[in-house]
């Protein structure tokens, strides 16, 4: 034990002391804060503004096509829902009403235009023609000229706009007065409530969704940023035949033992400092808005945080144990990173298919990938995050989990025995089958 010990306080000192370290910890979310404001800014000034005609030939648009079309003040539920129709962008319109000419030939200045494509001199970014019999038949197609064939934002948010007048004209043409009109398009909102299975009624949504993505990214990122660290250290040292003196003054086991300990040790001081300034700045947020009138425990409660460490312990160990294979039976970071690739896909299913667990945490593939070896951890966190799971669930995935990382922990100390004094060419899987019998 004093061994072990050794070793995970020399793996932990020898890297929360470097100042890299300490520099990432502390301000990391800031800097992850500062790339989303300018990730936000640069989109907006990439955005910029687009000039777009409109040949109309119903002649009946120019309400809403004559004046510039600008973005509506900044709205979370619709921005969630919405298709690219509140996007931080103008659209300055050139309104022709073509109803008293062919459209084609009215049409053909205006895509010269946008085939010259220079604003200076007159260019344009975009046409949409609005065909005469928009309004009776049921076949009719608006067309949309663009340069480029993946300018769908601007498309749907142009199609929004005339297909919302069109129907306002055709309730209009049946006598509906403008008042009838704003009362009968006027939408209900939804508010979301999750019935927990005390009984206990919780407000849900769109920021619980939010959160669920937030909160699994930090669960998964750590894990398989110091599973990295884990797998280069080893490397390194079979490298520099350091790990011959260590293995000379203790086990295998013991020296695997320590050097998991301490990274795991390590990613937990980095995410509980990260915790803690999230912690500060939602206390202030909640403090914000419980002036407000809104209680923020409805979106995060106390015991999500107390899953976010178990699950993270959980899935951490159990991705380690599988980077410390790879660094015992790799002799250079290239063979080892060539040997994780294809596992690190699998590991990360539960992340590609995050959306569905979220929006159905209940369903048949999220309840079995939560009961899962390694899938369970990531996936019955996020199932705790977006629902309330019967409680023999989360027992049955911490337990499931437990004997994974026993069962992976034994493979790895064996192949870690055997490997970590092995050189020259990369182990075939047959090899490592040999190397766990022979050790």
């Amino acid at each position: 034990m004093r061994k072990i010990v050794a070793v995970l306080k020399r793996e932990y000192f020898a890297t929360v002391r470097k100042k890299m370290f300490i520099f990432m910890t502390l301000f990391f979310p800031v800097l992850i804060a500062g790339l989303m404001f300018l990730l936000i800014v640069l989109m907006g000034g990439a955005l910029g503004e687009k000039r777009v005609a409109v040949i109309d030939g119903t002649g009946r648009l120019a309400d809403v096509f004559s004046t510039p079309l600008r973005p509506e003040a900044p709205n979370l539920r619709e921005a969630m829902r919405s298709r690219g129709n509140d996007l931080p962008q103008t659209l300055q319109l050139e309104y022709l009403d073509a109803r008293r000419q062919s459209l084609q030939e009215a049409a053909k200045p205006y895509l010269s235009r946008l085939a010259a494509g220079k604003k200076k001199t007159g260019g344009l970014d975009a046409v949409l023609v609005v065909p005469s019999n928009a309004f009776d038949d049921p076949q009719a197609k608006m067309t949309f000229y663009s340069r480029t064939a993946t300018d769908i934002m601007t498309q749907e948010r142009l199609a929004a706009v005339a297909n919302r007048a069109v129907q306002r004209q055709r309730l209009a043409d049946r006598g509906i007065t403008r008042d009838q009109l704003s009362a009968i398009m006027r939408q209900v909102d939804v508010e979301g409530v999750q019935i927990s299975r005390s009984g206990e009624y919780k407000k849900s949504g769109e920021l619980n969704f939010i959160f669920a993505f937030i909160l699994a990214a930090l669960l998964i990122i750590p894990a398989f940023m110091y599973g990295l660290e884990i797998m280069r250290g080893i490397v390194q040292e079979k490298s520099d035949r350091v790990i011959e003196v260590l293995i000379s003054s203790m086990t295998p086991f013991e020296l695997l033992t320590g050097k998991i300990s301490g990274i795991a040790m390590v990613g937990l001081t980095q995410i509980g400092v990260w915790l803690l300034i999230l912690g500060g700045v939602a206390a202030f947020g909640a403090a914000v808005a419980t002036t407000a009138g809104i209680n923020i425990l409805q979106f995060l409660r106390p015991s999500l945080f107390f899953y976010f460490i178990l699950f993270f312990i959980l899935g951490y160990l159990t991705y380690v144990c599988v980077y410390a294979v790879a660094g015992a039976a790799c002799n250079t970071d290239k063979e080892a990173q060539q040997l994780m690739f294809p596992i690190q896909m699998v590991m990360m299913i539960p992340w590609f298919v995050m959306t569905p667990i979220i929006t159905n945490p209940d369903s048949s593939m999220a309840v079995t990938m939560s009961l899962m070896p390694v899938f369970g951890p990531v996936t019955m966190f996020a199932r705790t995050v977006a629902s309330d799971p019967p409680v023999w669930h989360i027992l049955l995935s911490i337990a499931v989990s437990l004997v994974t990382i026993l069962a992976f922990f034994w493979v790895t100390a064996k192949i870690f025995r055997v490997g970590i004094l092995s050189y020259g060419k990369r182990p075939t899987i047959p090899e490592l089958w040999r190397w766990m019998k022979l050790a």
